[in-house]
């Protein structure tokens, strides 16, 4: 009898174990859900405005502090590459683009190396003083003469020209080696027969 008694007990002290959990099970998930969940912010994005891209007739193009190519150029941009504009001159000839990095983080570019969207409108800017020329160098005469240095004149060799080159002429021999009117040669033929004729007459005469 004892031991059904302890039998009912710890049944009844399960079933109420068990009524326990499965009453506080809901409430434990339903809290976990609550704090397990992350809060995701709301991103909102701003409108970019006009977005202008290089033109590919050039591999890059300046960005100058200006709108005229006496401003310095602070960076480049590359062909095919997109920037916002934020005006332009009152000639429409030059562009201000958004450019980080630099001071203000703007820049112009030259209208005409950017393809801007048809049918955008950019208000007109006010451009920035233009730069001031450079100053003029001047230099100081009297303190240029201190480093100047004058060659001495070296003495030159004197030029002697040379004798006229004498040409020889060509003497007709011919025409020179004549005896009157009969040539030098039939002279000589002649003197050399007539010496044979005597020798033979000498010689006949010694016989």
């Amino acid at each position: 009898m004892r031991g059904r008694w302890v039998l009912a007990l710890l049944i009844t002290v399960v079933l109420t174990w068990s009524l326990g959990l499965a009453w506080m099970q809901p409430v434990n998930a339903s809290r976990n859900n609550q704090f397990d969940t992350p809060m995701i912010p709301t991103v909102t994005g701003t409108p970019r405005g006009v977005v202008v891209t290089v033109t590919y007739e050039n591999p890059q193009i300046n960005v100058r502090t200006g709108p005229n190519v006496l401003f310095p150029a602070v960076g480049v941009l590359i062909a095919g590459q997109e920037v916002t504009a934020k005006g332009r001159t009152k000639g429409g000839d030059w562009i201000l683009v958004d450019y980080p990095g630099v001071p203000g983080s703007k820049g112009w570019v030259y209208s005409y190396n950017v393809q801007i969207p048809p049918g955008s409108s950019l208000p007109v800017v006010e451009a920035p003083p233009a730069p001031e020329a450079l100053s003029t160098v001047t230099i100081d005469a009297t303190l240029a003469s201190q480093f100047l240095v004058t060659a001495e004149p070296s003495r030159q060799p004197s030029f002697t020209p040379p004798p006229p080159l004498a040409i020889p002429t060509f003497v007709d021999s011919t025409a020179t080696q004549s005896f009157g009117q009969i040539p030098m040669g039939l002279v000589i033929v002649g003197l050399g027969s007539l010496g044979i004729f005597l020798g033979l007459v000498s010689f006949v005469r010694g016989k």
